[in-house]
């Protein structure tokens, strides 16, 4: 099935332009070409699959579903490739994920944090719900995980692909960790490449998210030289890539339907547990958790990016708290007298790192370089590392 995207990015020509050159020149490995130490590896090579740890605060998530409402269901009704659940290389996957039930149990109980919220993205943007089973196959739903080639966090970002995508790293964060900003990232990136040059089909999106635009545009011509119609299904790709989205769908129909699969899965509210509050000014993590209401480890564990303990607004725009206590800290940094903004409603403030230029920074950030320029006062390109730009508003958004 070609999925056909709905959802049109406002981005200038040239801005989308020096994007794509600068993902596809960051994406010649693939985003989920490593397994992130500690993720089930589910290769049919037999590779032996270790368990990622739970999080040690089990009290905190198992407070994070409060009744048993049905967020399998809430997500399987946003399924759209089941109808490729018979295809050959999907009942592979099946077969292979059914030998091993309790890794499936594992990961998808990982996930009861996460899984409503990146549900409810995954819905806003009308795409195929198992879009946001990506996690399940990268990283195991643990958001801090890191591959031995540099990969990192839920979604699997490789250091470069992140920095073109927006994902900062400094000042005490990593952006690839943040579950909110890669999560937006992700589907940014999935809907860009898409849009950008499969006419909005998902499918070989995704082929490029494994492994770059370039293997799939490449193989897709070839297809055509066959006289192929250059669908995923006909591609000759690299092995994991040939096995990615048929894992999707794989892990959707026995979501889908776990009495057949003789899977229990976890009963999570369908109601995102979590929920994102905007960082006003310098907070403490320990600070924000007392305004919250929450642990410190709790908030913590749902923000697993701030590597310093320590949130910067030059560098982290949202906290993720439970969803109870979301207006509770809200309230508490509105009134709190030291408030001031993180940056004009009408900009952001970016801070220059080592090699930046200021190209760079406008693909990146969804702006011109002539908007840049003119917002700063700049006669000229150079920039010094340090130096704090204001950036006008983004027409690529980070929600």
């Amino acid at each position: 099935m070609t999925y056909h995207t709905t959802r049109r990015r406002i981005l200038g020509f040239t801005s989308c332009i020096a994007l794509m050159g600068s993902l596809m020149a960051a994406t010649g490995n693939s985003q989920a070409s490593t397994t992130p130490q500690g993720a089930v590896k589910d290769d049919s090579d037999g590779s032996t699959a270790q368990s990622v740890p739970f999080p040690s605060n089990q009290t905190f998530w198992g407070t994070l579903a409060l009744e048993p409402r049905d967020a399998w269901s809430r997500l399987a009704e946003a399924f759209q490739w089941q109808e490729d659940v018979d295809r050959a290389r999907v009942q592979k996957w099946i077969d292979h994920y059914r030998q091993s039930p309790q890794n499936i149990i594992e990961i998808t109980e990982r996930a009861r944090p996460w899984l409503a919220w990146i549900t409810a993205r995954v819905e806003e943007r009308g795409l195929p719900g198992e879009v946001a089973l990506i996690p399940f196959i990268e990283s195991s739903f643990d958001p801090t995980a890191r591959s031995n080639r540099g990969a990192a966090g839920l979604w699997q970002f490789m250091p470069g692909t992140g920095q073109a995508l927006g994902l900062r790293r400094g000042g005490g964060y990593d952006g690839r960790l943040d579950v909110a900003r890669s999560t937006y990232a992700a589907l940014d990136y999935i809907e860009m490449q898409a849009e950008e040059w499969y006419e909005g089909d998902i499918e070989l999106s995704l082929a490029a998210y494994n492994a770059g635009a370039g293997t799939v545009n490449h193989a897709r011509r070839a297809a055509r030289s066959r006289g192929q119609s250059g669908t995923y299904w006909n591609l000759e790709l690299p092995r994991e890539t040939m096995a990615y989205v048929p894992k999707l769908i794989a892990i959707s129909a026995i979501i889908a339907e776990p009495d057949r699969y003789k899977v229990t899965l976890p009963q999570i509210e369908a109601a995102p547990a979590i929920a994102e509050v905007r960082v006003t000014r310098p907070l403490k993590l320990g600070e924000a958790a007392r305004l919250a209401g929450v642990s410190r480890t709790a908030l913590a564990d749902l923000n697993p990016g701030l590597l310093g303990n320590r949130a910067d607004p030059r560098y982290v725009k949202r906290l993720l708290v439970p969803a109870q206590s979301a207006e509770r800290l809200v309230a508490s940094l509105s009134r709190d007298p030291g408030r001031r903004p993180a940056a004009a409603d009408s900009g952001e403030v970016y801070v220059v790192q080592r090699g930046d230029n200021l190209s760079a920074i406008a693909a990146a950030l969804g702006t011109g370089v002539d908007e840049i320029r003119d917002r700063n006062g700049l006669s000229d390109d150079i920039l010094q590392v340090g130096q704090e730009l204001r950036i006008p508003q983004r027409r690529l958004a980070y929600r």
